[in-house]
């Protein structure tokens, strides 16, 4: 079955040419576009998608409240974020906000279509280097939402605060496996677990925690 996507940006030749690119795929098929976040709720609601590419900037209601808003309709809607440059302060929030990763707005039809298909699989986008510039850069910003309780925290285990650091630092689970000396799928049960006392919905989240809980510092 092809991945369902909607566009959602208010350039008319950014969607166009996003769903020519992703029309040429076999296993991808557009399903509708929307200018506005608001018109991406609605259209959502009525199409489903696989995977909703979100524009940040939009008029009317931007795409962070427009994830916020299609993420708390649906735990299982998955949002990649769209943007001009990596360093983005809006890109961050939308994190936040229950996106499944971002990808740059000049990404080529490749990197486009794989970035679709592997937040259509259930995976968080996670570029390593970008994400983690991104990540520090503004979650020790002034303004940034508080860090989250070292009660939490304290919820894990110790072997699952070592998992929840790796996360963070963009390694796959077949990664955190071998750097573990453990099978995948001990680490699959990990990441669930994880998720599950920190009330995270997936591993972008649960790596914007790590950051702001200290767990992770730029360098580290």
């Amino acid at each position: 079955m092809s991945i369902k996507v909607l566009i959602v940006d208010d350039q008319m030749m950014v969607r166009e040419g996003f769903s020519v690119l992703l029309g040429a795929m076999p296993d991808i098929e557009v399903v509708g576009e929307a200018v506005n976040g608001r018109e991406a709720i609605a259209q959502v609601a009525a199409l489903r998608p696989d995977v909703v590419l979100m524009d940040i900037r939009m008029p009317e209601l931007n795409g962070i409240e427009a994830t916020r808003e299609i993420v708390a309709a649906d735990a299982d809607a998955k949002v990649l974020v769209l943007t001009t440059f990596d360093l983005d302060e809006y890109v961050y929030q939308a994190l936040r906000a229950g996106a499944s990763g971002f990808l740059l707005k000049d990404a080529s039809a490749r990197q486009l279509a794989d970035g679709v298909r592997v937040v259509a699989a259930g995976e968080a986008l996670l570029a390593p280097t970008v994400t983690k510039r991104l990540i520090t850069e503004f979650a020790k910003a002034p303004g940034s939402p508080r860090p989250p309780a070292t009660a939490q925290v304290g919820e894990l285990t110790e072997r699952e605060t070592e998992v929840l650091v790796l996360i963070a630092q963009g390694l796959s689970n077949a990664e955190i496996a071998d750097h573990l000396v453990v099978a995948e799928s001990t680490i699959k049960t990990h990441v669930s677990r994880i998720l599950v006392k920190l009330g995270l919905r997936d591993r972008t989240q649960a790596a914007v925690f790590a950051y702001e809980a200290g767990l992770v510092r730029a360098g580290g």
